[in-house]
């Protein structure tokens, strides 16, 4: 059982070779020219929706803030 775990992992091993710098920068640059970059005018309406975004919910927690320490306070002042 032993030896033929051993000898699957050996020719898996064997397999696998090292990719040389050269080899594997040519392969990052194939890769990246696979990508398709976002438009200017996408990107910034992204932006834009983000930033939106962003604000309506720091709105909202900050109103869910307020509620929570008004709603503590109350407690608190009413165990007092």
């Amino acid at each position: 059982m032993a030896d033929q775990k051993n000898a699957e992992l050996g020719k898996v091993e064997e397999k696998k070779r090292k990719t040389s710098p050269g080899e594997f920068f040519s392969q990052v640059k194939a890769e990246t020219n696979k990508i398709v970059w976002p438009t200017r005018e996408e990107t910034v309406r992204t932006a834009i929706f983000v930033f939106i975004f962003m604000m309506i919910l720091s709105i909202f927690f900050l109103g869910v803030d307020t509620l929570f320490g008004a709603v503590v306070r109350g407690a608190i002042s009413l165990l007092q």
